[in-house]
């Protein structure tokens, strides 16, 4: 009788093993297929973004600015495209139905995202980065533009720039296929409430400052602040 009462015991503590071990390596498996797709399709369109501005850059095209780019591009099935912007020779870019105003691209912690237009929100900053600071932001333009990313403590967004140092080098491409080197002179860690460095005297210069949690606490930001060259 203990045998057998034992014996269930064991059947059900291996079925219930089993089935833990199953649920973590799905689990396990959507994270890295999730992860995989969102680096993936931000990489699709970074690499494609300056070709497309340029393609339907009026300037480029033969049009005057005044009209609509009949030869819309569409790629990434449908997740990005592209339309004349009119006067000023930008072109109005879409990312999963999100505006965008630029590319982002770090080599030290291997990242190539979509800048968002702001605010940022749950949704958007799901997918990509976005910009916080000013209102409507442009990028590389006088001034200092902040951009912020989640941390989730892996590889997406903004996760490791903690790993990010004074000297480093970050590329911002903007609307008008102009991509602007800027290299880090300042990394620190500030509230989440700290606001006192958004708009700063730039001295007529082009910055950009990058935001994301710490890996220890939601309340608290890593700080990473870069001037153009």
């Amino acid at each position: 009788m203990f045998e057998t009462k034992y014996s269930k015991f064991l059947t059900i503590l291996l079925i219930i093993i089993i089935i833990s071990v199953i649920g973590l390596g799905g689990y396990l498996g959507f994270n890295y297929y999730n992860n995989y797709k969102i680096n993936n399709d931000s990489d699709k369109f970074v690499s494609t973004f300056v070709e497309e501005v340029g393609e339907n850059n009026p300037e480029n095209n033969g049009n005057n600015g005044n009209s609509t780019n009949e030869n819309q591009t569409s790629s990434i099935a449908g997740n990005i495209s592209t339309a004349s912007a009119g006067e000023n020779n930008k072109t109005k870019q879409t990312y999963k139905g999100f505006n965008v105003i630029g590319t982002i691209e770090i080599p030290k912690t291997n990242i190539t995202y979509p800048v968002l237009e702001g605010p940022p929100t749950v949704k958007n900053l799901e997918i990509a980065v976005a910009a916080l600071y000013p209102q409507y932001a442009e990028l590389n333009t006088v001034g200092n533009v902040v951009i912020v990313g989640h941390n989730y403590r892996n590889s997406l967004f903004f996760s490791n720039n903690k790993k990010l140092a004074k000297g480093d080098i970050i590329y911002i491409t903007d609307l008008n296929k102009k991509r602007v080197t800027y290299r880090i002179y300042e990394v620190f860690q500030a509230d989440k409430n700290d606001t006192s460095f958004y708009n700063r005297d730039t001295d007529g210069k082009m910055e950009i400052t990058l935001s994301t949690c710490t890996d220890a606490s939601n309340d608290q930001r890593i700080i990473v602040k870069a001037v153009a060259e």
